[in-house]
């Protein structure tokens, strides 16, 4: 399947930014089973200085703001195209070492939700527990729009009963970590059926299975991602992986507008 993806990004500030800079992850990964066809980055209220692979091999580019300016505004749009793999993304790729995605962060720590969740999970093998333990966390954590806060931690969403995509992931990691399985976060891109326009990008789990590599969980969905999935950065947690981070000096208050659309090409 190929996706013809843009995903605006609009900052209004109260007052003129004397400094600031910005890191983008937005531009999807190419792998076996996604090619990236074409993309582009273009800023109005700033300047693109460089782009590169940082260390979860995620394509990052630093943005700096124009002095004074007070709005800001990141357009990113491409198309991507897809091969169905059943969720499975393959071997893994440096530079960061495989051994690294064992090790738990803030958001993944493994306490007694998590470890409660880990005694439910069933199945012989590796690839039949991650399945089971989709199923165990759909169950136990409900999935709604608008109820988590973003420094939530993976035994903070399971002991509220509800989260997002972000929670959801952050618990699968904790599970899967907790049962001795290097685990990553991604974030990327969905189509939607319902509708083309979106507020935000999607996230979800890999596991590094024997054999198999790299394999996809979405918990959100309750699925392992096909052909309507578009990978773009990888992470121990969120914050290796969130589209944009960075800092400013001046600005005072902001606004943010966010305006993705995800639709298939004939």
């Amino acid at each position: 399947m190929r996706l013809k993806i843009q995903h605006e990004t609009r900052y209004r500030f109260d007052a003129p930014v004397s400094y600031g800079l910005q890191q983008l992850r937005k531009t999807p990964k190419t792998s076996h089973q996604q090619w990236v066809l074409a993309w582009e980055t273009q800023v109005t209220g700033g300047i693109k200085e460089l782009s590169f692979d940082d260390y979860h091999h995620n394509v990052t580019e630093l943005i700096s703001f124009e002095r004074g300016v007070t709005e800001l505004v990141v357009t990113s749009r491409g198309e991507v195209e897809i091969n169905d793999t059943h969720g499975v993304v393959g071997r893994h790729r440096g530079p960061a070492p495989l051994w690294l995605y064992q090790r738990e962060t803030d958001r993944t720590k493994a306490r007694t939700g998590v470890r409660g969740l880990v005694r439910q999970v069933e199945g012989d093998g590796d690839l039949e527990q991650m399945h089971s333990l989709l199923a165990v966390i759909r169950d136990a954590v409900a999935y709604e729009v608008g109820v988590s806060h973003p420094d939530w931690t993976a035994e903070d969403a399971i002991e509220e009963g509800r989260g997002v995509c972000q929670d959801h992931t952050h618990i699968f990691i904790a599970c899967a970590r907790e049962m001795g399985l290097p685990a990553r976060y991604v974030s990327g891109y969905l189509m939607l059926e319902d509708r083309v326009a979106q507020d935000a990008m999607h996230a979800w789990a890999e596991v590094h299975i024997e054999a198999l590599g790299w394999v996809g969980f979405d918990v959100s969905n309750g699925i392992s991602p096909d052909t309507r999935y578009v990978r773009v950065a990888t992470g121990l947690d969120y914050s290796d992986a969130a589209p944009v981070s960075g800092t400013r000096i001046g600005g005072n208050a902001e606004s943010l507008d966010v305006r993705i659309e995800v639709q298939a090409q004939q």
